[in-house]
Order: structure tokens, then C-alpha cells, then sequence
């Protein structure tokens, strides 16, 4: 093999197969990826793309098969051995420390030494800042060495583990799901970079459910349908409702217009409500506005313009400074949580992982951590278990949460997307007269994005108050009966669907426009 011919294999997945308790993740799948290109793995959610590609990584072993890698067989699985043969992978929830400084977390278990006294070893963190500086500029991706991870956002943060590949001279870079949690502009810039990594000779391998992004950088694709391998094929000569098609068995279509429903009652009010955060900062600044039953009411913005705020205050999680939260005809602004959620508001938020799902408890566990209380999952001091994996069982099979061992599988084993179904369903299940989703979609698939469109319309048309919280604009025009732009805080414009285009919504969303 001639390392430097652009058109030669660099990875070769050949007949691999790797199976978990009650679940085959990977059957047998043979393909390979050419040097310099970048090539994306598609398929729904739990298909096994991101179980083949952590075998890659080195954080499985096939049970079955052999993984070649510029010619050689794989012998040693471990994300060690992986790094050592030029393989970095970035993490759809990313692995960093906290209270570590980029520049730590980026060296992290390949520190630079330098001698003390001649014979001990220091770490020299002068040295690893100069260099990852100077690696930032180079590739776009500039960021301070010295800050640390629990100050910086999301865009950030995914630069930090790009430039823990780079600094590790990986020339095989994995992304899965990279711009799930990334709004239009970040992902705009974070496309831009991937195109920059492969004119620089990376071999760029990417997981996501994100057909027009595939469509603008991807050279070829494989689809996974239920662990099988269906199809490898070049992007160009694809189009975007095939790609659908391979993925989920059928077609898909994704309605570009919200359904029409007769507005209901007044169901929530909220009356200018300001909130700040820990540090007294102003979040929401003085927004007032109205849902009725039937209704979908979006708001758009990019991230970090006090959205999540605004979700949070409304479902308890944060207190109000001021204003009033009115919940059919009733002031619940001082409520406590559980208090709200009886008083009839569900809450898918943004952070699954963190606010949504206990990740150590198992699916059944999760589907009653807001009534676990109640009858019929609980007999005064005992819960009954008979009706809790019931309760489980059912929704498993009506929202298509897909595991290794049913009910009783622990939720961090399953894939983000799984996660978010399972959220959704108890969610929607409570009946609750106000539905509040954050980021609903994020990390779907396009069948499981059909899906929930489908569930938030049904909900709608069942006389439910939705607000809804999304970055992806095309969700918002496709959903929302009344859309609000927010801006630093402010709701700039609150207007009909219909008396709204995308330029002007993005002008809102950049503060360039606001009503007067």
C-alpha cells in the first residue's frame, strides 16, 4: 500500500460482529474507508454506528472480525492503542474534566515533563499552552489554554476535544452526532473546520442523523438498519429522501407547514418575567406572553439567549425575580416543582443527561421519577413493581426505545438518542395541560425526528399548550403556530408563523431587528 495515494483504504471493517445481552449491535460488517475522504455513518438511532466506530476507537473488541487500519490488523483494543495508531474519536457527550483547564484536559494522559531539581518529573504547563495556542490558530479553532471547561460553552468545548485529536496527530478523526447541540451559526463554522481538517489530509469519519449536512461534505456513506450494514454509496449521486429511505426502511416526510388547529382556552400566561442567574446576572429580561390550548408557541434564538431560563422558570427549577407565571387561570410563579407538575406542566428539557434521566437507573426506574409517588406505582411505603415494568413495557413499545435488556436496561447504555425518547414519553404520558420541550429533536434520527414532530402535533391537537424551545429554525417554521424571537433576554418580536420568513427571523435572532 502506498501511504501517501489519496484513493487507498486506510480503515477496513471486515466481517465484524459485536453483540450485547439481548441485542446484536454489529452483524457481520464488512466496508472501507479510503484515506483523505470523509465518510459518514448513518442510521437510526441504536443501528450500531457509534458501537462500530468505539471498536475503531478501541473502546470495544469485536466478538468476531478484524479491523485493519493502512493495511495492519488490529490486535489490541484500547483507546490507548487506538491513539497510538493515529485514531481520535470526539464524543457526542464529551469527556472532559470539569474543573480542568483546556490546556490540562488537551494533555491529559500525554503530558509534557520537564525535570526538577534534574530528576523529578513536573508537568510543564507552559509549554503544553504555547503549543495548543499555537495548534488553535492554525486550525481555526481558537480558544484560551488557560480557561477552564466549567467556564466555556458548548461550540467551545467541542473545540477543546478536536484539539485533544490534533495535539495527539490523529490523521483518523471520528465525530459522532459533532452538531446536535450546536446552533445554525456553529455549525455553519464547525462544517467549516471538517473541510479544512480534510483539505490538510485528515481522514474525517462522521455519525449523524443530519442528511443536508452529509450532502454538503461527506464523499461516501454507509447506512446501519438494526446492526446490518444496507448500503454503501457515494454522496453525490444520492439524494437526501434516499439516504431517509436506506436509514428507516421507508419513506419520510417531514411536514414544512404546522397543522391547523382551533385555538382553545387560555392556558398559560406569562406576565413580565425577569430572572437571573447564580451570579445575579439578568437572564430574562421583562417577557411577557400567551399560549392557548392548540397551540404551538416557539421560541427561536441562539443558544445562551436566556432560553433555557426562561423553560427552567416556568417548570420550577429556577426562582423568578419577578413577574408572574399564570397556569390556567392560577398564579403558580412561587410553586415548587413537583407542585407545578401537578398543576399540570410536563418538561422535556435540554440537558437529558444531567436534568432528564438518573443515567445508574434502569428504564423502568426513570419512567416513574415523577410519580413514583403516586398511585398506581406506589401502595403508601411500597412501590409495586408489577406496575411500574408494565407502565415501562408500554411505553418502550409505543415511543420505539430501543435497548440491550428491556426494561430493565441501565440508561446510560443507551444511545442519546434512546435517552431522549425515554424523556419524551414519560413526559408526554403525565397528560400534563402545558408541554414545555427544549431541543426535542436533538440527536434524532429522521424517523424518531417524524415521530416526535408527530406526538407534539397530536398533543396539539388534543387541545395541549406547547411551548416549544428549539435552535433549529426549521423546526420551529414547521411546528409553531406563533413564533418569539428572543435576544439577549428580550422577546424582540412575538408574531403569527405566517407573518414571519427565515431572513427575518434571523435578523431578530442576531438582534439587527427588533419591534418598536
Amino acid at each position: 500500500m502506498k501511504t501517501g495515494d489519496m484513493m487507498t483504504d486506510i480503515v477496513e471493517f471486515k466481517n465484524i460482529t459485536k453483540t450485547f445481552p439481548g441485542i446484536v449491535a454489529n452483524d457481520d460488517i464488512s466496508f472501507s474507508i479510503k484515506r483523505g475522504e470523509i465518510f459518514s455513518v448513518l442510521g437510526e438511532n441504536g443501528a450500531g454506528k457509534s458501537v462500530l466506530m468505539s471498536m475503531l476507537f478501541g473502546m470495544y473488541e469485536p466478538d468476531s472480525g478484524e479491523i485493519y487500519i493502512k493495511g495492519e490488523k488490529m490486535d489490541t483494543y484500547s483507546p490507548r492503542h487506538s491513539t497510538s495508531l493515529n485514531i481520535g474519536m470526539v464524543h457526542q457527550h464529551f469527556k472532559l474534566v470539569e474543573n480542568y483547564s483546556i490546556a490540562q484536559n488537551i494533555v491529559l494522559g500525554d503530558e509534557p515533563i520537564k525535570k526538577k531539581f534534574g530528576f523529578l518529573n513536573e508537568l510543564n504547563l507552559k509549554k503544553a499552552e504555547e503549543e495548543i495556542e499555537e495548534l488553535s490558530k492554525k486550525y481555526g479553532l481558537e480558544v484560551d489554554p488557560r480557561a477552564k471547561i466549567q467556564d466555556i460553552n458548548i461550540a467551545t468545548r467541542q473545540r477543546v476535544e478536536i484539539l485533544k485529536m490534533l495535539y495527539r496527530e490523529a490523521e483518523i478523526m471520528i465525530f459522532d452526532e459533532p452538531t446536535a447541540i450546536l446552533t445554525p451559526q456553529e455549525i455553519e463554522y464547525l462544517l467549516g473546520i471538517i473541510l479544512e481538517l480534510k483539505k490538510s489530509g485528515k481522514t474525517i469519519i462522521l455519525i449523524t442523523h443530519k442528511l443536508e449536512e452529509i450532502k454538503r461534505v461527506a464523499d461516501r456513506f454507509a447506512v446501519l438498519n438494526r446492526g446490518k450494514l444496507v448500503a454503501v454509496k457515494d454522496v453525490k449521486s444520492t439524494s437526501t429522501s434516499e439516504m431517509a429511505r436506506l436509514m428507516v426502511g421507508r419513506d419520510i416526510e417531514l411536514s414544512s407547514l404546522p397543522e391547523e388547529v382551533e385555538k382553545g382556552e387560555l392556558i398559560l400566561e406569562v406576565k413580565n418575567l425577569e430572572v437571573s442567574d447564580r451570579f445575579g446576572v439578568k437572564k430574562v429580561k421583562d417577557i411577557s406572553f400567551k399560549i392557548h390550548g392548540g397551540e404551538v408557541f416557539a421560541v427561536a434564538g441562539v443558544s445562551g439567549n436566556g432560553q433555557n431560563e426562561l423553560a427552567d422558570s416556568i417548570a420550577g427549577l429556577v426562582d423568578v425575580d419577578s413577574g408572574q407565571i399564570i397556569l390556567g387561570g392560577k398564579d403558580i410563579t412561587k410553586e415548587s416543582i413537583r407542585e407545578k407538575k401537578e398543576s399540570g406542566i410536563a418538561y422535556i428539557p435540554e440537558d437529558r443527561q444531567g436534568m432528564g434521566l438518573v443515567l445508574d437507573f434502569d428504564i423502568a426506574d426513570n419512567m416513574i421519577l415523577k410519580s413514583y409517588y403516586m398511585k398506581p406505582f406506589s401502595n403508601g411505603a411500597f412501590l409495586n413493581r408489577s406496575e411500574i415494568d408494565s407502565h415501562a413495557e408500554k411505553l418502550s413499545k409505543e415511543y420505539d426505545i430501543r435497548s440491550s435488556r428491556g426494561i430493565k436496561s441501565i440508561m446510560r447504555s443507551l444511545s442519546g438518542g434512546n435517552q431522549q425518547k425515554a424523556i419524551i414519553a414519560r413526559e408526554i404520558e403525565h397528560g400534563s395541560e402545558l408541554l414545555i420541550f427544549v431541543q426535542p429533536t436533538r440527536g434524532l434520527d429522521i424517523g424518531a425526528i417524524e415521530n416526535t414532530w408527530e406526538q407534539i402535533n397530536r398533543e396539539k391537537r388534543e387541545g395541549k399548550a406547547i411551548l416549544l424551545i428549539s435552535y433549529e429554525l426549521e423546526e420551529v417554521m414547521s411546528l409553531a403556530d406563533t413564533i418569539g424571537v428572543i435576544y439577549n433576554g428580550e422577546l424582540l418580536t412575538v408574531e403569527d408563523r405566517r407573518n414571519l420568513d427565515r431572513n427575518e427571523i434571523g435578523e431578530y435572532m442576531m438582534g439587527v431587528k427588533r419591534d418598536e
